[in-house]
């Protein structure tokens, strides 16, 4: 049996095909936007009593009538088939309706449009994107609901509901008499089954082609206001609830970027025996390259009474901004040619070139022990770009475990993110930044081998994103040492400290490609 609200869905799907709608239209009719509506048919949000209201005064049906089933409404909104609520059908407020003009029968060789989604038999309407049969005499099913629907309205109920106001909402004006309803659209080709739930509204017409950033956008912030008012409005309880299931979420948001892609990534491929820990503490084998240094000609200056002034800056959102790195899509297969393919990635052995430059931090990071070890993608590209600009010999590979990979796989989800964040930066929304920071992180973090996220186990991708904020904070220094500023120390993933007017080399800011003022001091003194 349907609930209520799956046979609203049918009928909003029917009323739209009849009249010749697409999702943007009903959207603009409502007030709301075109995602809003695409997530409440696709079942990923429900329509809400307003919103029924608003839909019955867009078809100028009563409600009732609207919640009676599709063939029901559709058959009320032209004439062929009488009001379950006798007397007017309109709230006062509203332009009296036209005779609309009886829709004409099917020719009789017209071709079926696939098969129910409902009861599976051939079916000739197409109810977006849908086959669908829209007469309970065709189709088991819907009869079985549309009886149900009409049963559930009390005569009594109705009366009542007739003396009560329906809230006015604005309209456009009818067409004239003269001019017949717009033709439904051409059927499109159907699937032989209604997709996934998740999938169907997503990568929608109206959004740009290969990107969905808005609904992602919207995801988000639904989520925070859905939250937010569940914890009736204490921004504290909120923001503790979001950063809980920020794992879930971001997960969830993972799925709908990849919704339309070209390719399926893998999310439990074996895993590579150097990716594994050697304990449940302990780490792997891959080296990601950190660049903690300081530099000693600085400090020893220091040391001996000179007062240098230096600036910490800090980056914004590094691993936000990591997640655009080349990721391998699927399980991780040896090759040893020695040779880089930059249209794979994984993780290598290597034999790094010495590095010859005490006023820059090695790319490589601080690492004491010579000789060969695993480095991740991230870290390699670094390498073999320090070599092109001449400030290094290029690494020796001896292995790698690549596969097929991409610089866009998490391009989607980046954006997202990084949009909410700027968003909710300019309007001062400080719980959203949190949750925001709380899904990237967390993401980055539990990607390997955690049990705090059982949707995934990429270890390699963990370490490529990690090792690529490290090589983002590199080139900054990189940046900055080239400007003639003088780099004083890096640390982590977000810290780099210079001396010199670094406004002339960084924009000041909070977005991805700003920096920001973390402290000023005099290098030696207690800080």
């Amino acid at each position: 049996m349907m609930s209520t609200e799956e046979i609203l869905r049918l009928t909003v799907a029917a009323l739209m095909t009849r009249t010749g709608e697409r999702q943007g239209d009903l959207a603009a009719g409502l007030g709301q936007s075109q995602a809003q509506v695409s997530r409440k048919q696709a079942g990923r949000a429900h329509w809400s009593l307003e919103d029924i209201d608003l839909l019955a005064a867009h078809y100028r049906l009563h409600v009732l009538d609207l919640l009676a089933g599709p063939t029901h409404a559709v058959g009320v909104l032209h004439g062929a088939a009488p009001s379950v609520v006798p007397g007017s059908l309109l709230p006062p407020s509203l332009p009296p309706v036209q005779a609309p003009v009886p829709v004409q029968a099917s020719p009789p060789e017209r071709k079926p449009a696939g098969r129910c989604v409902l009861c599976g038999e051939p079916a000739f309407d197409d109810v977006d994107g849908y086959p669908q049969h829209l007469d309970p005499a065709d189709c088991p099913a819907l009869a079985a609901d549309a009886d149900h629907a009409a049963a559930t309205v009390h005569p009594t109920d109705a009366a009542e509901y007739v003396t009560a106001p329906v809230p006015a909402t604005p309209t456009a004006p009818p067409p004239p008499a003269e001019t017949p309803p717009p033709a439904p659209p051409a059927p499109e080709p159907a699937p032989t089954a209604p997709p996934a739930a998740a999938a169907a509204p997503l990568n929608s017409q109206q959004s740009t082609p290969g990107y969905a950033s808005s609904t992602l956008v919207e995801q988000i912030t639904d989520r925070v206001h859905e939250v937010l008012a569940e914890c009736a409005g204490d921004i504290d309880t909120a923001q503790a609830a979001l950063i809980k299931t920020a794992i879930p979420d971001v997960m969830a948001l993972l799925k709908a970027s990849r919704v339309g892609g070209r390719y399926e990534h893998s999310e439990f491929p074996p895993t590579a025996e150097i990716l594994h820990k050697k304990s449940q503490k302990g780490a792997d084998e891959i080296w990601e390259g950190r660049p903690k240094w300081r530099n000693p000609s600085l400090f020893a200056a220091a040391k001996q009474g000179e007062q240098i002034e230096v600036t910490a800056l800090d980056m914004n959102a590094a691993y936000c901004s990591a997640l655009k790195c080349w990721l391998p899509i699927g399980q991780l297969r040896e090759e040893t040619s020695g040779v880089h393919d930059p249209k794979k990635a994984g993780v290598h052995l290597i034999t790094p070139a010495t590095w010859e430059h005490p006023d820059l931090p090695n790319p490589l990071g601080h690492r004491i022990e010579p000789g060969q070890l695993w480095v991740t993608e991230s870290t390699l590209r670094l390498l073999i770009d320090t070599a092109r600009q001449g400030l290094a010999d290029a690494p020796t590979i001896h292995r790698s475990l690549v596969s097929g990979a991409s610089e866009a796989l998490l391009e989607k989800l980046r954006r997202a993110l990084a949009e909410t964040r700027k968003n909710a930066i300019a309007e001062g929304d400080e719980l959203t930044v949190a949750y925001v920071k709380a899904m990237y992180s967390k993401f980055v973090s539990t990607i390997g081998e955690s049990s705090a996220n059982r949707e995934i186990r990429r270890p390699d991708w963990m370490h490529i994103i990690r090792a690529k904020a490290f090589a983002n904070l590199w080139m900054k220094a990189h940046k900055a040492h080239r400007a003639g500023l003088k780099v004083v120390e890096i640390s982590g993933t977000d810290e780099l400290h210079v001396v010199g007017d670094w406004r002339t080399v960084f924009p000041e800011g909070r977005d991805l490609n700003q920096v920001k003022e973390k402290d000023t001091y005099i290098l030696g003194s207690k800080r």
